[in-house]
């Protein structure tokens, strides 16, 4: 099996594409589906935003499948323009929809914050009125317009799962010498 790495380029306008619930569904490109979040931080929650970085870690330290329901591949967090802007960036193996609703749920089944509490019009009441949390997100919504993937459409349990056979067919391999 050839595994070809490829791009896909994504059109501007998305006029054409499939409506979800809460607009249009970008296609999965050999990355799979993401989106980036590119918005104000809220005046003096610079530190706050690190804290929160700090703690997600934590939070994974205690369980290390905390985000698995979200079927990540990545997550990527910066503070840019002297702590005045957030990114946001995500790889993950569903669409925006799910991955969103999935979010949701999943801050409110772990009693956790989100990061986004400390940008600039961000819904304070997020957490129970998901539109709004959605509305956000697409507002502040940078589309990439082309994604590369190395080994293209692969998900996250399938890079798991090749992982864990590798590892018996060395240790296999190793029993036999």
């Amino acid at each position: 099996m050839e595994i070809r790495p490829q791009a896909v380029v994504i059109p501007k306008e998305t006029d054409h594409l499939e409506q979800g619930k809460y607009g249009p569904i970008f296609p999965r490109t050999p990355a799979n589906y993401g989106f980036t979040i590119i918005a104000r931080v809220k005046p003096g929650h610079a530190d706050a935003v690190r804290g929160y970085g700090h703690e997600l870690a934590k939070a994974l330290e205690r369980d290390p499948y905390l985000l698995g329901p979200l079927k990540l591949h990545y997550l990527r967090w910066v503070l840019f323009d002297d702590d005045t802007r957030f990114m946001y960036q995500g790889i993950f193996d569903t669409d925006f929809d799910k991955y969103t609703e999935d979010a949701i749920a999943l801050f409110a089944k772990a009693g956790v914050s989100t990061v986004f509490e400390h940008l600039e019009g961000f819904p304070e009441d997020w957490r129970t009125n998901p539109d709004a949390f959605i509305a956000f997100v697409r507002a502040h919504q940078c589309p990439s317009f082309i994604e590369y993937g190395e080994y293209p459409y692969v998900t996250a349990d399938e890079i798991k799962k090749a992982l864990r056979v590798r590892s018996a067919l060395s240790e296999v391999l190793d029993q036999m010498q």
